[in-house]
């Protein structure tokens, strides 16, 4: 049973060493990925309600040929962030001011993002409510990044 705890022991240990930088390029490149395929047009299954939603949030200012390259730049450069760790406090400002606008759909094109409002998301709900785990995360990396995690006493 020894031979079992040194193995946890050194995989926990591993883990804590780790598993908030291995969090922060996850989400690095899950940004860069979903962002640098906005630049091409039909490629992002999220194009069309990603370019819908802007248009409503700019009260039509921002139009799809433009609302594209901006998002796209502007998850790239998230996922940029990310990857590098450099002006981290910036790039969750916006990847926070990006989650908000990811978010606005389940109000707003409620019928797409539930079958059965607000209990049963469809296939696009699920993808946009997922990203509470992305702003979580974003939480505690950010914390990390600036020295602020403290550990629990388990006293």
């Amino acid at each position: 049973m020894d031979k079992f705890k040194k193995i946890e022991t050194r995989s926990i240990d591993w883990m804590a060493v780790n598993g908030i930088y291995l969090l922060r390029i996850s989400i690095g490149i899950i940004f860069f990925w979903f962002g640098f395929q906005k630049f091409f047009p039909g490629i992002s299954s999220a194009e069309d309600i990603a370019t819908r939603t802007i248009d409503v949030l700019s009260f039509g200012i921002v139009q799809a040929p433009y609302s594209m390259p901006i998002l796209a730049t502007w998850e790239t450069l998230i996922g940029l962030g990310f990857l590098t760790g450099k002006f981290f406090r910036v790039t969750v400002v916006l990847l926070y001011l990006q989650m908000a606008g990811t978010i606005f759909p389940l109000f707003v094109f409620p019928d797409e993002t539930f079958h059965r409002v607000p209990f049963v998301p469809t296939i696009e709900g699920q993808y946009i409510i997922k990203n509470i785990i992305i702003l979580s995360a974003a939480l505690v990396i950010l914390a990390w990044d600036q020295g602020k995690i403290i550990s629990k006493d388990k006293s």
